[in-house]
Formats: structure tokens, sequence, C-alpha cells
């Protein structure tokens, strides 16, 4: 793993410790992975600049001398036309109950929508404190349009903290974690100093592979592509990894592909460096590309994407 970099927060009382479980949402596309992965400190969840790229709750921890704060990045919150929207936004109303802090992501160089309040139709449910982060703000020219934007969003929810952020500059982060400390419970860590991540190294291989196959085809099949890692070798300092890329159609399996070959090849050149640098070692990967339509409606399929059906996996 690569090693973690973080903002640092302080203490709001001395010798205090803190610890909670914090969920980040929002609509889609609003920055909610590059939030996680700028808090603590190194790459989890795939960040594609499109809708819907968070498909499954993604588990990162900060850890503090006095305080440990459990993230859960979550899918935009967004309508379900299929099974699997449908577990996606099942997995955002599980988020956002039994929390300590929510994290209301809104992309503040867009205009106010009405789907902003109807993400916060959801987000009252929850019993725990909202903050409402503005992201985005480096791409906002007239700062002076920052405030009303808050002023508005205020008259929908009486949130605890209202704080600009960029989370792909880091500005205002430091502020954010010092806000968090402020608001969360006493208590000891939840998890080992070391811990980062509940997620298997498969799926988080699997995560990287697919965001590159999203980058290279732009609009063309980024919510009928699913990766599924078939195995899973390690030889001393080689990792051996094959991968399937599903679509639903055999024209979007073409476009995956490439012409002779070329696009998937190139996916798997920008996959295999990612992936080298994340686990520190060699790796050799092969990448396939196979049509199962409709499987967004199979129960069976969403299943074995699913990183919670992977535990233990890697010892198999």
């Amino acid at each position: 793993m690569p090693k973690r970099r973080h903002p640092d927060g302080s203490p709001p009382k001395k010798n205090q410790h803190v610890s909670g479980f914090v969920s980040i949402v929002g609509l889609p596309n609003t920055g909610k992975s590059t939030l996680l992965n700028a808090l603590v400190g190194t790459k989890l969840a795939i960040v594609a600049g499109k809708p819907q790229t968070t498909r499954t709750p993604v588990q990162g921890v900060l850890t503090l001398p006095h305080a440990q704060i459990a993230f859960l990045d979550t899918p935009g919150i967004h309508k379900s036309d299929s099974l699997f929207n449908r577990k996606m936004m099942q997995t955002v109303r599980a988020a956002v109950e039994d929390r300590d802090l929510l994290l209301f992501l809104v992309d503040a160089s867009r205009p106010y929508s009405n789907e902003e309040e109807k993400a916060l139709d959801l987000v009252r449910k929850g019993q725990a404190p909202v903050f409402l982060l503005l992201n985005k703000i480096d791409k906002v020219k007239d700062k002076r349009k920052i405030l009303p934007r808050i002023e508005q969003l205020r008259t929908l929810l009486d949130f605890t903290e209202c704080i600009p952020i960029s989370a792909a500059t880091g500005d205002g982060l430091e502020d954010l974690v010092k806000a968090m400390i402020a608001v969360l419970p006493e208590g000891p860590p939840l998890f080992p100093g070391d811990y980062l991540t509940d997620q298997p190294e498969r799926f988080l291989a699997a995560e990287i592979i697919r965001e590159k196959v999203l980058e290279l085809t732009r609009h063309e099949v980024p919510h009928s592509v699913a990766v599924l890692v078939e195995t899973w070798v390690e030889t001393g300092k080689l990792l051996r990894i094959a991968a399937t890329i599903y679509v639903e159609r055999e024209g979007q399996k073409a476009i995956i592909i490439g012409s002779k070959g070329a696009m998937l090849k190139e996916a798997g050149t920008l996959a295999r460096q990612e992936l080298e640098g994340f686990f520190g070692r060699k790796v050799f990967l092969e990448l396939f590309a196979k049509v199962r339509p409709e499987w967004r409606n199979s129960p069976e399929f969403l299943n074995a994407i699913d990183w919670r059906s992977m535990a233990g996996a890697e010892g198999e």
C-alpha cells in the first residue's frame, strides 16, 4: 500500500480522543470519491469524472494522534431504474443511518437544482449532524457566488457546518478535519492504527481497471461496464491478475476492444501501471471482454461483483 498523507486536525480538548463513522453523500459526480481519497491520503475510490462511478460503499480510515474517523463513500443519490441501481440506493439509505456525522457534498461550480432538494429529503432521515460541503470551489471564478449558494441550501436544512472546499486541490480540508473532530464523540480508536480499508485487494484491482475503461470510453459505455477478477496469483515479487470486463451488448464489447484490440491494450497498460504503484510489485495483467446481457438485473451477477461477497477471496 502507498504511504498515507492527510490533512492534520486539532483536538477539541487536551488529551481527548474522538472516533466515529462518517458518511459522504450527495448527487452523482460531486466529488465524493475524490474527497475520500484526499482525506485518507491514498486512492481507495476510483474517480472517472462520470456520474455513478462509485457503485458500492467504500470505507477508508483516517487515523490521527487524537482522532480516528471511518469514512463511507457512497454512490450518488439518483433514480433507481434497474435492480443494480436499486441496490446502490439501498446502500445510500443504509449509509445515512447509524452514523456519527454526514457530509453532504454539492458541486459549487453548478447552479442549484431541484435534485439537491430531493437528495436532502433522504439526508433528513438520518439522526446525525450534517455538514454542507461546497466542493469544487477551485472551479468557481467569482467566489462571491459561494455565500448565496450556501444561504440558499441552508433554507432547506439546518446544517451544523457549511464549509467551502476543493477536494482536488486540498483547499479547506484542514478546516473540515478540525470541524469533524469537534463534533465526533469521545472514544477509543475503532481500528488498528495502520488500518486503511475493508476492501479486498481483488476489488481494488477491479475498480482500477474499471476506472481506466471509463476514462478511455468517454460516454459510450459507463453504466454497462463491470469488472470481475477471475484469477489472482502471487509468486514472489510478481502478481498475476486475469480480469474480465463485462458489458451488455456486442456493440459495447467492440468499443471496449477497439480497433485490432488497441483500446483493451491501452486500458490494460494504464491499469497495470497504476496497480504496480498501488501494490508495490510487478504486475502481469490479462484482460478479456465479454457480453452478459442485462447483467444489471441479474442478482447472481450483482452478487459476484459486490466486494462484500469477496471476503477472504485473496486466500482462494
